[in-house]
C-alpha cells in the first residue's frame, strides 16, 4: 500500500492544498512552524480518525473557518481506497470510506495504515505505562477491527463499573454483573496483547541489534494478569478483581485489568524504562516502531505508511543511515533540511518544501 494523494481544506494552517506522494521516500523540508507536522497530522487523521496533538477535533479546523476536510487516496493490492473526514464546528466529525459514510470508527481501521514516530514518542519507553498501552492498542486496532471493538466494549464496561462504584450504591450483586463482563472481555484483551508482544519481540530485537551495531539485546514482556490460556486468564482476573473490591470501593475506580497493565522493555537484561540511557531509550522506541511496521506488513499483506516527524535530527549520521537503510515501505520524513551525505545514501526520493501552509515540489 502507498498513499497516493492527500487533499486538505481549512485543515490547521492549510487553506487549500493537494499533495501527491511517491511510493518510496518522500522528504518534506521547511522551517519550524510552517506546517510539516500538520501534514502528518492529516495523514494520521485519515488513518486513525483522530490526531493525538489535538485535544478536540475542532482544534484541527483553521482559525476563522467552520469546517476542515481531509481526503486521502491510497493504492492497495486490490485497487484504490479513499478516506474523507470532515470536522465541522457545529455538526462534529463525519467519516466516509470509498464514498460511503461509516458510523463506526472501527470501519476506518486499516484502510490507510500508518506507523508514526517522532521524538515525543520516546515516551513509549521512559514514561508511564499508559504510553506503552497506547502503543499496543493503536498497533492492534490497525491490525484487527475485532480488537478495536473489543477494546471499546471493555472501556465502556470499566467506565460503567467505575460510575457504579462512585455512586455509593454499588451492591455486591450489581458489581458481580459488571465483574463477569469485565473478566470475559478483559481476558481477551490480555491474551491478544500478550501474543502481539511475543511476535513483536522477535522483530524488535533484530532491529535493536542492527541499530546498536550488535551491542544491545532487546527483550519484551507483557506485565499483566497471568494465564496459559484464555480460561486461565479469565479465572485469575476474577480472583484478583474480587480481592481488590474493597480497595476499588474505597478509592472509587477499578484497579485491576488491562487498563492498568504494562510492557516490560529490557536492554541487555536491564529495565530500559527506568535505567536505560537516553540513547538506549530512543533506539528502543524506534525499534518498537519499526518492528510494528514489519509485523503489520507480514500479517496484513499491506505495507503501512511510515511517518517520521523530525526524527533525523535526534540521530547521529551513522544511525540516520542505519534507519533509512531499513526502510522498504513508503515513508514521509519531515525535517528542516536534509544533509548532502544522507541525500547521497538514498537511491531515490522526492523532495517537498513547506512554506506557510503551502507545499511545493523541489
Amino acid at each position: 500500500m502507498y498513499l497516493k494523494s492527500l487533499q486538505l481544506k481549512n485543515f490547521r494552517n492549510y487553506a487549500s492544498q493537494e499533495a501527491l506522494f511517491a511510493p518510496g521516500m518522500n522528504i518534506v523540508t521547511g522551517a519550524n512552524a510552517q506546517g510539516k507536522t500538520n501534514l502528518l497530522d492529516a495523514v494520521l487523521l485519515a488513518s486513525l480518525g483522530k490526531c493525538h496533538r489535538a485535544a478536540k477535533d475542532k482544534d484541527l479546523i483553521m482559525w476563522g473557518q467552520d469546517r476542515a476536510t481531509v481526503f486521502a487516496c491510497a493504492e492497495k493490492r486490490f485497487g484504490d481506497d479513499t478516506v474523507e473526514i470532515t470536522v465541522d464546528r457545529a455538526a462534529g466529525k463525519a467519516v466516509s470510506v470509498n464514498g460511503m459514510p461509516v458510523s463506526r470508527l472501527g470501519e476506518l481501521m486499516g484502510v490507510v495504515a500508518t506507523v508514526m514516530f517522532s521524538p515525543d514518542q520516546m515516551r513509549i519507553v521512559k514514561d508511564a505505562p499508559g504510553e506503552r498501552r497506547r502503543f499496543m492498542d493503536i498497533a492492534l486496532c490497525q491490525l484487527s477491527k475485532t480488537y478495536f471493538y473489543l477494546l471499546n466494549r471493555y472501556n465502556r464496561i470499566v467506565a460503567q463499573r467505575n460510575r457504579l462504584i462512585k455512586s455509593g450504591h454499588a451492591s455486591p450483586d450489581a458489581l458481580d454483573v459488571w465483574d463477569m463482563q469485565l473478566c470475559r472481555e478483559g481476558s481477551k484483551i490480555v491474551k491478544t496483547r500478550r501474543g502481539f508482544i511475543s511476535r513483536l519481540e522477535r522483530e524488535a530485537a533484530e532491529v535493536q541489534r542492527f541499530l546498536s551495531g550488535g551491542q544491545e539485546e532487546l527483550r519484551l514482556a507483557y506485565e499483566g494478569i497471568e494465564g496459559e490460556d484464555l480460561a486461565a486468564v479469565e479465572s485469575n482476573f476474577a480472583e484478583k478483581l474480587a480481592a481488590s473490591r474493597e480497595i476499588d470501593l474505597k478509592m472509587g475506580f477499578t484497579h485491576i485489568g488491562p487498563q492498568r497493565d504494562d510492557m516490560r522493555i529490557e536492554i541487555n537484561g536491564i529495565d530500559a524504562r527506568t535505567f536505560g540511557s537516553q540513547g538506549q531509550q530512543r533506539t528502543a522506541a524506534l525499534s518498537l516502531k519499526l518492528a510494528e511496521l514489519r509485523l503489520a506488513k507480514a500479517e496484513t499483506g499491506e505495507s503501512p505508511v511510515l511517518l517520521l516527524d523530525d526524527v533525523l535530527s535526534e540521530l547521529d549520521p551513522m544511525r540516520q543511515r542505519q534507519l533509512l537503510s531499513l526502510v522498504d515501505v513508503q515513508t514521509i520524513v519531515t525535517c528542516t533540511h536534509i544533509s548532502a551525505e544522507i541525500a547521497d545514501t538514498l537511491k531515490e526520493y522526492k523532495m517537498y518544501k513547506v512554506v506557510s501552509g503551502t507545499i511545493c515540489d523541489c
